[in-house]
């Protein structure tokens, strides 16, 4: 009889245990100086669990704690590898025609529109391999700052300033041979319309009369000629184009990872990419949200992310990156609500006061996840008093 009383309540005690799933554990982080209370309940459960009488009871291990993820430079677009020679314009003698002299003219105007695809084909060719140059630095130089960053530093290492503002200088360059390759299709550009006015010119001399058997045999040549020169033209235009576009996209990304890198830098920890750019590859084509977040009742929700500013120079940026940044991979256009909340206990002075702290805190997380590159449209402000609040607290809610 009292051992079917035991039974009852050890079996009673384990289903009103409290439980704590994964979503718990990466959705709601509390950013303080004190274990999660999903934690304590873990260890409460594993205390009163009972080995099996057949095993002998094995120490769990506590799992390893993943490693950060780098801000490594994303990989260099391919650039396109086509070498844009033209094939040259054949001789003829003159007959002494109108229509022979009309030919004499068109030739001459070939040629020197295929001695301009020959200048812009060595400037292409020349431009890609700065690009393919300072892009090698520039990963170089990323590269040992991650891995200066990966094992730990100085906040502020000037070594690692130094080695940013080479990065950044590699990067200004990559986007100036952007700015000469988009120049160059500018020019490819007016070829390509002197290149259509020649075409529509040789067919034309085809109907002037007064032609002799030889002008229309040298006039068939050239216009061949002319074709094929729309051709070389027409494809140059659109390799160069595509080069521009896909190495615009790849500028525009690392500069945002940069400034993610300079906030690592600034307090000694190593983070992943921009926020926005892990929404863009999680969202894999769908747009961000275009309008601007505006406060919302935060009554009753659950905040995402909880940080307690306890004590001075909390570190809460590394969590809350992590955080925000599992978010934005499952809902790449989630906006956020950040609400600065402080205690309401004591007089009106010690509320006013406890107010303006709780704000500027919120700034300050305000600022940290701009750095992040979570774009302000994300994020809207609030702030409330609780009584419930022991001492200034920052809420950030997902919408």
């Amino acid at each position: 009889m009292v051992f079917s009383k035991f039974w009852t309540l050890l079996v009673a005690a384990a289903l009103l245990s409290p439980a704590c799933t994964f979503a718990d554990e990466t959705l709601w982080p509390s950013l303080t100086g004190e274990e999660p209370a999903g934690a304590k309940a873990r260890q409460q459960a594993q205390r009163q669990e009972q080995p099996k009488p057949e095993k002998a009871p094995v120490a769990a291990k506590p799992a390893p704690r993943p490693a950060p993820s780098v801000v490594a430079a994303g990989p260099q677009p391919p650039l396109g590898t086509t070498d844009f020679q033209p094939t040259g314009v054949t001789p003829g003698a003159p007959t002494g025609t109108f229509v022979g002299k009309k030919v004499v003219e068109l030739r001459g105007e070939l040629t020197q529109l295929q001695k301009n695809i020959s200048e812009n084909n060595k400037a292409l060719q020349q431009t890609r391999a700065r690009v393919v140059q300072d892009s090698r630095h520039y990963h170089s130089t990323l590269a040992a700052v991650n891995a200066r960053l990966q094992v730990g530093t100085t906040p502020g290492n000037p070594i690692l300033v130094q080695q940013f503002n080479s990065a950044q200088a590699d990067l200004d360059r990559l986007g100036a041979d952007i700015a000469q390759m988009n120049s160059l299709s500018t020019a490819i550009a007016a070829d390509s319309t002197m290149s259509g006015f020649l075409s529509e010119s040789a067919r034309a001399a085809f109907s002037i009369s007064g032609a002799v058997d030889e002008d229309h045999r040298q006039l068939a040549i050239l216009e061949d000629e002319v074709n094929r020169t729309v051709v070389l033209i027409d494809r140059l235009l659109k390799e160069v184009s595509e080069d521009v576009r896909r190495q615009s996209s790849y500028v525009a990304t690392e500069r945002s990872n940069l400034n993610l890198l300079s906030v690592g830098i600034k307090s000694g920890e190593i983070y992943g990419v921009s926020l926005v750019n892990r929404a863009m590859v999680a969202a894999s084509g769908v747009g961000a949200n275009s309008f601007a977040a505006r406060p919302m009742d935060t009554t009753g929700k659950r905040p995402l992310v909880v940080i307690r500013f306890d004590r001075a120079n909390v570190p809460y940026q590394q969590a809350l990156y992590s955080a925000i940044g599992r978010v934005l991979e499952r809902r790449p256009n989630a906006v956020f609500d950040l609400v600065a909340v402080a205690p309401s206990a004591g007089g009106p002075a010690r509320v006013a006061l406890n107010t303006n702290k709780s704000r500027r805190f919120a700034d300050g997380v305000l600022r940290s996840l701009m750095d992040m590159g979570l774009p302000p449209s994300r994020v809207a402000m609030s702030g409330k008093t609780s009584p419930t609040a022991r001492t200034n607290e920052v809420h950030l809610y997902l919408r």
